[in-house]
């Protein structure tokens, strides 16, 4: 009997599973603001020099009184070669003769120019305050922009290592609640941070908070929904992320200022927090780490939820053990990230995954954290980019119902590198159709990580199954990391950096397909029984090849 059965004996897809799922993907909403939250609060508004006007005389002091705003910029900022004030250099004296329509204007190489030695002036129609206004990270200084995601994501990747490994040794529910206490607490702090040092800190400790809840919530959703459920239920948390990001445009919209659109995507984590003590710790989970007296109980008030109170009454500690007697033979006492690559199965499955992970995030988020370049309005891309994961998800999923998981993950990879490489033929003119070629792309890959993201939970076994889900994340926020590092390639050629993030899922793709399919496949709850099953594959296939074999014998010796 397996771990499925008693699962159908407590009520199925009950009234249990439903709440539960629910109250899980809640805080999915904000997984979406924090992971993009950089978008907005490190934006980076039109910006120059402060006006220094150094007159010689006092009739040229007197004028400066009389100038308009683009007159003084004029005789202040030299031009680049769009025409638009320079950001990062000034005239060292105001250039008066400029103002003169008679005098061809020089080029501003040709006259004397110096950095911005007393700040800068930003545009605050958009961004009331952002942490690159707040700490002029900009000119010299702006790679510290990306430098704060990679170093944000740098968090992320550590708590997928670590939160991860301590969530298969001490349980899912403990890992998620001090993931949300973790969250709220440096989210909080974020928003007060006094430099840009202190920033970069508390964000990498949210983001390793992000990994740790985002791997247990995948894990205690999985492990409580019944094998036939588990694609729509997969799908319905993909939306709830869906539905953040544009939440996010809205959000962003409305609170201009990077400190208050900080403090309100992180309060909420303290509500979170208060409730999800009513959570239930995964039965499975508790059975093969041998602790059966506290899944019985679990079991057992799954069971009243859903109406089945007396059939939940019927499971004892050595009912369970009895019948999982071959399960619990199997499992180890503990379990290492080693066991990912230990035995042949398990090691082709964790590196196909690996690659996948990476180049998915690579690319998503070379697109997603991209947007002030599009031309358009950063609150309207933002929603596009929200609004098109409907429906490539709605499609993924019915693509993974039907034609199965390891066939729509190639496809949806390949379908986004090609996109994206596409973009390269297309010219810079013809901005309405490079952003619809991002849009199709972008969709691809968040439709991709939907499917990855069930298909980690079916290939790795209940013992290592948060273990190889946070690997999993850890690769992808390697490639999360690396993103905006290959963006800098644009500075060489400008067709490198869509070369890199569309072959990556095309290579990507190419892995998946030596993936086993586990479509109605029932969650594996051993490492052997996944060694099991790609044997009997093997087997099958050489089943297939031996009539072959044996009429090539046949035909041979009547040759001879």
């Amino acid at each position: 009997m397996s771990f499925a059965e008693f699962l159908h004996q407590v009520g199925g897809m009950g009234r249990f599973q439903i709440i539960h799922t629910m109250l899980l993907t809640i805080p999915i909403v904000l997984m979406a603001s924090h992971n993009l939250l950089q978008n907005f609060t490190a934006a980076i508004p039109g910006h120059h020099c402060q006006v220094h006007i150094n007159a010689n005389n006092t009739r040229y002091a007197n004028a400066t009184l009389h100038l308009g705003s683009q007159d003084l910029l004029q005789v202040t900022i030299p031009m680049d070669r769009n025409r638009q004030p320079e950001k990062c250099r000034r005239f060292v004296t105001a250039q008066w003769q400029l103002l003169d329509p008679n005098v061809t204007e020089p080029n501003g190489t040709q006259l004397d120019t110096e950095p911005c030695t007393e700040g800068w002036t930003y545009d605050r129609s958009v961004f009331t305050s952002t942490i690159i206004t707040e700490w002029d990270l900009v000119c010299n200084l702006r790679k510290f922009r990306q430098m704060a995601q990679s170093i944000y994501m740098a968090g992320v990747l550590l708590g997928a290592l670590v939160l991860g490994g301590l969530s298969d040794r001490f349980g899912r529910k403990a890992m998620l609640i001090w993931s949300f206490l973790q969250l709220a607490v440096m989210g909080t702090c974020t928003a007060f941070s006094p430099s840009y040092i202190s920033y970069c800190v508390f964000r990498f400790l949210g983001g390793m908070a992000l990994s740790g809840f985002g791997l247990s919530i995948a894990c205690l959703i999985v492990e409580w929904i019944p094998t036939q459920f588990r694609t729509i239920t997969i799908a319905i948390t993909g939306f709830i992320y869906t539905l953040g990001q544009i939440l996010l445009a809205g959000l962003a919209y409305g609170i201009p200022n990077w400190r208050w659109l900080q403090l309100t995507v992180s309060l909420p984590f303290f509500f979170f927090l208060i409730y999800s003590w009513w959570f239930a710790e995964s039965a499975r989970w508790l059975v093969l780490a041998g602790k059966a007296d506290r899944a019985v109980k679990v079991l057992q008030r799954v069971a009243r939820v859903n109406g089945k109170r007396e059939e939940g009454e019927k499971i004892t500690t050595e009912i369970l053990n009895s019948k999982m007697q071959k399960e619990l033979s199997m499992v180890k006492s503990s379990y290492t990230v080693l066991d990912l690559v230990r035995t042949p199965a398990i090691r082709r499955i964790f590196c196909c995954l690996s690659v996948v992970w990476f180049s998915t995030s690579f690319s998503y988020y070379g697109l997603a954290m991209d947007l002030q370049n599009f031309g358009v309005s950063i609150y309207v891309i933002q929603l596009i980019f929200g609004a098109v994961d409907f429906p490539a998800k709605v499609l993924v999923t019915i693509s993974m119902s039907y034609i199965g998981r390891r066939i729509t993950l190639s496809a949806f990879l390949f379908l986004a590198g090609l996109v994206i490489i596409a973009n390269i033929f297309v010219p810079r003119e013809l901005q309405i159709v490079r952003t619809s070629l991002a849009v199709i792309g972008k969709g691809c890959l968040s439709a991709t990580f939907n499917c990855v993201f069930l298909f980690t939970t079916e290939l790795y076994p209940t013992p290592i199954r948060q273990t190889g889900l946070g690997f999993g994340s850890t690769m992808a926020r390697v490639g999360g990391i690396v993103a905006p590092l290959a963006k800098m390639l644009d500075e060489y050629f400008s067709f490198l950096p869509p070369i890199v993030y569309g072959a990556a899922p095309i290579i990507s793709g190419i892995a998946a397909t030596f993936l086993p399919e586990t479509l109605n496949q029932p969650l594996p709850d051993t490492v052997e029984e996944v060694e099991s099953r790609s044997r009997m594959k093997r087997g099958e296939d050489t089943k297939e090849k031996i009539p072959l074999q044996n009429q090539e014998k046949v035909l041979l010796r009547e040759t001879c």
